[in-house]
């Protein structure tokens, strides 16, 4: 490690420790989320959202996708957006229904920020696509056929 490394990797812990010191945030803030294996492993879209807390979703027009094929030729980075106009969204999620496990990730939307998030996900096969959105305590979703071709055949 040269010094330049060595300034940059302390330079971070440095200045944490100085906020928690100074009482800005607590130590217990710098953690990562604690990962929600049920929801993760969930085979589909109603038992996503027991995991994620609610009882049942109901589809919604306010949810739409952008950045997202009809047909991709890549399985492996496949692009999806999502942006939710539903008041008080709190969380994002999304599912892909055939495979293993469905939901590919899950993203907490803070307050005052505009709903929408962009990823790439993988891909086995032709599957829909499920966004999940929690907004107000409640649970909505809109779902997407994303075609995978092997090779990019187009078939």
């Amino acid at each position: 490690m040269n010094r330049r490394e060595a300034i940059k990797a302390g330079s971070g812990t440095t200045v944490l420790a100085m906020m928690i010191g100074a009482g800005l945030i607590k130590p217990t803030d710098a953690f990562a989320q604690e990962w929600n294996k049920n929801a993760f492993e969930a085979k589909n879209l109603n038992d996503t959202v027991k995991a994620l807390g609610g009882t049942s979703a109901v589809e919604s027009k306010d949810i739409t996708f952008v950045n997202a094929p009809d047909i991709a030729e890549n399985g492996a980075v496949v692009p999806v957006g999502v942006q939710s106009r539903i008041g008080k969204t709190d969380m994002i999620a999304i599912l892909v229904e055939k495979n293993p496990n469905s939901m590919a990730c899950s993203f907490n939307i803070p307050d005052g920020t505009e709903a929408v998030v962009s990823t790439r996900v993988k891909m086995g096969q032709t599957s829909n696509v499920h966004a999940v959105v929690r907004a107000d305590g409640k649970f909505y979703y809109a779902t997407k056929e994303i075609k995978v071709t092997l090779g990019g055949c187009g078939g």
